[in-house]
């Protein structure tokens, strides 16, 4: 997931380079989106209600 979020990250950034502004803020939500859905993974794993085997 990390890998993801960095590529969009990244298209982001050099979307906003050229100007591509709805691009860049398309890329931008998603890596937003994937951030929180890999915070959230981490906290139930942290606390113990997912448990990994």
């Amino acid at each position: 997931m990390l890998e993801l979020i960095l590529i969009l990250l990244a298209v982001a950034a050099i979307a906003a380079l050229f100007g591509f502004g709805r691009v860049s803020g398309i890329a931008l939500t998603g890596a937003k989106v994937l951030i929180f859905i890999a915070l959230i993974a981490f906290l139930l794993i942290l606390f113990g209600i997912i448990a990994i085997a």
